[in-house]
């Protein structure tokens, strides 16, 4: 098993040489800074970002209701007609205050901000998971670019030397060397070359347009990227591995958490309530009452104003209540099992997932190998063809086959190449490991933590903290160039 992880360092460490001699730019981009512009600019990651610290006011949202309650109420009345001005005064202005004080609520509350608090916890396993994801896509849009620059590369090559060929066998059939169906058949295949030419070209453009709606950036002359952290010794070690650090699998742990929260929110409708209460009331009739009638004297205080306030406890126990805190308990009871049922079904999927990455991995490994010797042997292969074709043993298709299977071979090589990367990060994705923690990424400040959100906002109190207004975080690409098949020559190592 080292042996494969030794191979696979090598394998990294070599990729973007791909049979091509390019020299390495003073410009070049790496995956690390690929991977830190999708962290600061991906609009799915922010958007994820803003998702969870909406979710983080569910704290807040549930606390509400268990703390005291305040208002004031106002009115001024002008009396338009008044069948008894002796008794009815022309106008008056009025208002009350009122004061509750939660006491006690059945347990809802309480459950209400734990369920609230492991839905927080779980929004941010999903952020992880959203990270990694988007991780996952950087990563192979990245490898993607590299590999279809070197297939257009050996496509290009394949068409040239198939145009010189192509020469080669006019000239030898102007002097009756080779006959009109050697000629046809080089045509023909420089034909079909050209095609699949054109076919890795309209690739090359697909797969640096994606780079750019990952990465926000155009890509620019690709370096080596570095060897993959942590990869596992075997397949049992990164299952136990994924099954303590997956966060789809720790979301899963802790929607069900949640669930079973609110099964005792809902219980908690059938206790009684108990509040504390207080009001005061105001009303003055701003000297609108008449002298001589029946409002005089002791009726009203010197300065014209009624005054009252009062304060108490307030009980409620529910008797009935149309049978809504049994349909809600039920209903939360179902959300738990679906939740339990969930968490199983993710505690599969995750193990799928991992084993399948390790075996797509391993694979990709064994490709690699395999093509490598179809490369150092279809050269010779092509070699000793053309010789034997200046002395007559062999003809131009044999020729033109032999030159196929070398490009094939090439294609397929660098294809492996890709595929061990990508799958050995998705390996680390499922084991909970592809992250820019885990990955040691230069962000250009603190990695983003969704704990200081929710932190900050769980105990706010105030009515009128509205935060701040939303802004967008993601970059556009609007002024990137329309890419081509051309330039962002990948380096070699």
């Amino acid at each position: 098993m080292m042996h494969h992880y030794r191979s696979l360092r090598a394998l990294l460490l070599g990729v973007p040489c791909l049979g091509l001699a390019t020299p390495a730019p003073l410009s070049a981009e790496t995956l690390q800074q690929a991977l830190a512009r999708a962290y600061r600019n991906n609009p799915t990651l922010t958007a994820a970002r803003a998702g969870q610290r909406a979710l983080d006011e569910n704290v807040a949202l549930a606390k509400a209701p268990g703390r005291p309650a305040a208002g004031i109420d106002g009115s001024f009345t002008e009396q338009l007609h008044r069948q008894f001005p002796d008794s009815t005064p022309r106008r008056n202005i009025s208002g009350q205050a009122s004061l509750s004080v939660p006491v006690y609520q059945g347990g809802t509350v309480r459950n209400r901000i734990k369920s609230a608090t492991e839905g927080v916890k779980a929004g941010q396993q999903d952020l992880r998971a959203t990270e990694a994801s988007v991780f996952a896509a950087v990563v192979a849009a990245y490898m993607d670019v590299i590999r279809d620059t070197s297939v257009v590369a050996y496509n290009r090559q394949n068409v040239a030397s198939l145009e010189t060929n192509l020469q080669a066998s006019n000239d030898r059939f102007e002097v009756g060397d080779l006959t009109r169906t050697d000629v046809a058949q080089s045509e023909s295949r420089l034909a079909l070359a050209r095609a699949s030419l054109q076919s890795a070209e309209a690739q090359l453009i697909a797969s640096k347009e994606n780079y750019i709606a990952l990465v926000g950036v155009e890509p620019e002359n690709l370096e080596a990227p570095p060897p993959l952290p942590g990869l596992p010794p075997s397949v049992d070690q990164a299952v136990a591995t994924a099954l303590s650090d997956n966060p789809d699998l720790l979301a899963a742990e802790h929607s069900r958490l949640a669930a079973r929260h609110d099964v005792n929110a809902a219980k908690g409708l059938v206790s009684p309530r108990l509040s504390a209460v207080a009001s005061g009331s105001y009303t003055d009739y701003l000297g609108s009452q008449d002298n001589g009638g029946p409002l005089a004297g002791t009726q009203f205080a010197p300065d014209g104003a009624v005054k009252a306030a009062s304060a108490g406890v307030q009980l409620t126990i529910p008797l009935y209540q149309g049978g809504q805190p049994g349909a809600q308990t039920r209903q939360s009871i179902a959300r738990e099992s679906q939740a339990i049922e969930n968490q199983i079904a993710v505690e599969r999927s995750v193990i799928a997932q991992t084993r399948s990455a390790y075996a797509a991995w391993q694979a990709s490994l064994h490709t690699i190998e395999s093509t490598r010797l179809a490369i150092s042997s279809g050269e010779l292969s092509l070699e000793g063809v053309r010789a034997e074709n200046s002395v007559g043993t062999r003809t131009i298709l044999d020729i033109l086959d032999s030159q196929r299977d070398l490009l094939n071979a090439q294609v397929q090589y660098v294809t492996a190449q890709r595929d061990a990367y990508v799958a050995g990060f998705s390996l680390l994705a499922a084991m909970g490991r592809a992250e820019a923690a885990d990955l040691n990424l230069d962000t250009g400040g603190p990695l983003y933590d969704p704990t200081v959100n929710y932190e900050r906002v769980k105990g706010k109190l105030f009515d009128f903290d509205f935060g701040s207004p939303a802004a967008p975080q993601a970059s556009r690409t609007v002024d990137t160039a329309p890419q081509s098949a051309d330039g962002g020559s990948v380096s070699a190592n």
